[in-house]
């Protein structure tokens, strides 16, 4: 079942049942529950902290001049649902995942978060039955290699999309923008933009778009956001 995958990702696992519950969604034990099968949500708690661990060393050696913060927006761009799901999707891990029928139908084996999710449980996976080294391994193989362009191209500062990722996990809130005023002629017009939180103003941010306020106003709630848990 899983001969493939090994081959695409030059791993061989010595458990197979540890590589097949890494790709088990808990719905599907919701509808097999006498296949006596574990879901994967431990395997990717483990992942996690092993991909954060990974990155994170290797960002401190690789930018050595970088300061804390620019090593954390870095490490953010690098780990979000976003990428992790598109590197997911390249290495075809959604094509395994057992989901129960109602995911499937919905297009669960497509869905970001799961597939973020299963990069994770497939990490884990992969320490447990290989080693540190071998799961280090696949994370510069396959998603290291980004790091150069969000570099180069600043794709670190979407603070809009790390602030949703902070305060969904943190807070279980989505960020809301609403324009608070607008001033200055057509041509050159200042926006200035409120991010909120249910109906709480946590933040305001100028610019002379409304995305631009946006982005100032999602990295000043960030910059406030260990206050807000």
């Amino acid at each position: 079942m899983f001969e493939e995958l090994e081959k695409k990702v030059k791993l061989k696992f010595k458990n197979k049942e540890l590589i097949k519950t890494a790709f088990t969604h808990r719905s599907y034990l919701n509808e097999h529950p006498g296949e006596n099968l574990a879901h994967n949500e431990r395997l990717e708690f483990l992942g996690d902290s092993i991909l954060g661990f990974v990155v994170s060393e290797h960002l401190y050696h690789k930018f050595p001049e970088s300061a804390e913060g620019d090593l954390t927006n870095f490490r953010s761009a690098l780990v979000n649902a976003r990428s992790l799901a598109q590197i997911s999707a390249q290495l075809g891990l959604g094509e395994h995942l057992l989901l129960s029928k109602g995911e499937e139908a919905t297009g669960g084996r497509n869905r970001q978060y799961l597939l973020a999710n299963t990069f994770e449980s497939f990490l884990g996976a992969i320490y447990l039955d290989s080693g540190l080294e071998k799961a280090r391994t696949f994370v510069e193989k396959f998603l290291l290699p980004t790091i150069d362009e969000i570099v180069n191209q600043k794709l670190y500062k979407d603070f809009k999309s790390l602030l949703q990722e902070e305060s969904q996990e943190k807070l279980s809130v989505t960020p809301i923008y609403k324009i608070i005023s607008e001033e200055g002629p057509d041509h050159s017009k200042t926006f200035r933009m409120g991010v909120y939180f249910d109906e709480k103003l946590v933040a305001e941010g100028q610019g002379s778009s409304k995305q631009r306020a946006e982005q100032d106003a999602a990295e000043k709630a960030l910059a406030n956001f260990p206050k807000m848990i």
